[in-house]
């Protein structure tokens, strides 16, 4: 894909549901980024606390707040692509917090690597920091990349191949998209070193509230989906299960 040797427009996407409590540091972290050239987007799940009050404080620096009720976090993200303008698009959830560098960082990527159609930037979560970028692992694990929040970043022309997420995956979709992403499509990405953090991921957010069972379960049904070999994913099921039954 073409490389456009410029600074990039970043679109950056907040999703949030009544969380007065986080949504300000999650704003705040995408306003106070050294690189300046965003469109940031909200999208509110018609939240009935304080959530829309505190976000309406900062309307003169968001780009665009819609708030209204969803089917979901992943209607809420499909929403968002829609609205979404920047050369490169990431999702920021509330709650998660980029680092100041996280967009610069970005940038130097977006710039060094044409080939690239999406980077995967280094999170740091509660008990370490995820980073890099293992393509082989999509096979048997939904481990192999950093974060959704905070560390994906995709080209929009790519965006626009891969397509929406899927609503009839209700705790995964991000890993049916990411299937796609790359097995489907062939798409090229790139991770970055474990020192160039892009953020930071809030324990206690949607994917930590998603018991075992229901994410094992709906993750066989997207590799299947996708046509991954029955054999692998049957074996890749009996792992999981054996290393995880103290937890079911």
């Amino acid at each position: 894909m073409e490389n456009k040797l410029r600074e990039p427009l970043v679109t950056i996407i907040t999703v949030v549901l009544n969380d007065e409590e986080n949504i300000e540091r999650t704003i705040k972290s995408v306003l106070e980024q050294k690189h300046k050239k965003i469109q940031y987007i909200i999208i509110d799940g018609d939240s009935n606390d304080q959530t829309k009050s505190i976000i309406n404080k900062y309307k003169n620096k968001i780009d665009i707040f819609k708030s209204e009720k969803d089917d979901g976090i992943y209607d809420a993200f499909n929403k968002g692509l829609d609205l979404a303008e920047g050369d490169l698009i990431g999702f920021v959830n509330s709650g998660d917090t980029l680092t100041n560098d996280s967009l610069t960082i970005l940038k130097k990527y977006y710039l060094n690597h044409s080939e690239a159609d999406f980077f995967f930037g280094a999170v740091k979560k509660h008990w370490g920091i995820l980073y890099g970028y293992k393509k082989w692992k999509i096979h048997f694990t939904w481990g192999f990349y950093s974060s959704h929040s905070t560390g994906f970043f995709i080209k929009k022309d790519a965006a626009q191949i891969v397509g929406k997420y899927n609503l009839k995956y209700k705790y995964s979709s991000d890993y049916d998209y990411f299937y796609r992403m790359i097995i489907k499509h062939k798409l090229n990405g790139v991770g970055t070193k474990k020192n160039e953090v892009f953020g930071n991921f809030q324990r206690g957010g949607f994917s930590s509230k998603i018991k075992f069972f229901d994410h094992l379960v709906e993750c066989t049904r997207i590799r299947l989906d996708n046509n991954q070999n029955k054999l692998m994913v049957l074996l890749t099921v009996i792992i999981k299960f054996l290393f995880n039954i103290k937890r079911l």
